[in-house]
């Protein structure tokens, strides 16, 4: 390759929003599904059923992605559909928000939406994936900080498996990688925020988004 090659490739390297190096991510999209009641603006969370992935916690209507949804919008519309059991036509979608990328490996595509409903009993909810509905006001948000705790991620090139054995997954000595790359390294800071409600702790993803969503009202 010369330099007169590489500036014809110019316009397919470029890609200022391409994320590198998240091939193995799952990604999801999800709505913040906000409704006003009496004035005053709501935002509508589910607590996830016991028996399906991350029961018992709170999220917001979303799911991973799916080939036939198109882009990241449909899915976010369509699990939305699904879970609440509301029709489409009553969803509007205001903006994208952003996207967050866990250090778990994921990566959720975040839409602000608003529902034309006027009580939470309007919505058919699915209770296989679905628990209960609740909402409360972006007001509460507004009032209340979240607690912040520190968590650590370390990466791992062993594990120890169910007999006891010592399971290598990076051949630091055969690669000839620098020796401290044979033990647990990294330890770097994940900030972990929880809201404490009267329904329900609302913390991890659910609250990290309520907190940017939050910061960019005040903004």
């Amino acid at each position: 390759m010369n330099r007169k090659q590489l500036q014809k490739l110019k316009p397919i390297l470029e890609d200022e929003g391409k994320l590198i190096g998240v091939d193995g991510y799952l990604q999801a999209a999800v709505l913040i599904p906000l409704f006003e009641k009496e004035g005053e603006l709501f935002i509508l969370f589910e607590k996830r059923s016991a028996g399906i992935r991350q029961g018992g916690e709170v999220s917001f209507p979303g799911g991973e992605i799916e080939v036939k949804d198109g882009n990241p919008i449909q899915t976010a519309i369509r699990e939305t559909v699904e879970e609440l059991g509301f029709p489409q036509e009553k969803i509007s979608v205001i903006t994208k928000l952003g996207v967050l990328v866990s250090p778990r490996g994921l990566i959720v595509h975040t839409y602000i939406g608003e529902l034309e409903i006027q009580s939470l009993e309007e919505l058919n909810f699915s209770r296989d994936e679905v628990e209960k509905v609740f909402s409360l006001p972006v007001s509460f948000f507004e009032n209340n900080t979240p607690e912040e705790f520190d968590l650590k991620y370390e990466i791992l090139p062993y594990y120890i498996d169910e007999d006891g054995n010592k399971i290598e997954l990076l051949p630091v000595k055969e690669l000839n990688l620098p020796p401290r790359y044979s033990e647990p390294w990294g330890g770097r800071k994940h900030k972990v925020l929880v809201y404490k409600t009267k329904e329900t702790p609302i913390w991890g993803l659910t609250a990290q988004i309520i907190s940017e969503f939050l910061q960019r009202i005040k903004s």
